[in-house]
């Protein structure tokens, strides 16, 4: 089944074309970049392009936080509930490697 709005898209392409808006752009007759994972490559590149990382990098980063805020605290409640949430930081790290 088509996109419900692909004679507007495709109308708008026209006009676009028409206009000349498609002319001279970067990288024109140029080829694509490789890429090693084709059909994910516009959401990787849309991600790469806004700062997102994978959950691994993000759950590390949070784990060292968590140590130097441990290092940093004296106060013995504080310090239990960093620990925990280190704790639960390692297992979620665990699940995203076996993930893979």
């Amino acid at each position: 089944m088509d996109h419900p709005l692909i004679d507007l898209i495709s109308a708008k392409i026209r006009e676009a074309e028409a206009r000349g808006d498609f002319d001279n752009l970067p990288g024109a007759g140029k080829p694509l970049p490789k890429v090693s994972d084709p059909d994910n490559a516009v959401l990787h590149r849309i991600l790469q392009e806004n700062g997102a990382v994978p959950e691994l990098v993000s759950l590390s980063r949070e784990l060292a936080r968590l140590r130097a805020e441990l290092r940093e605290t004296g106060d013995r409640t504080e310090r239990k509930r960093i620990v925990t949430e280190m704790s639960m930081t390692e297992v979620r790290i665990e699940i995203a490697r076996r993930r893979g």
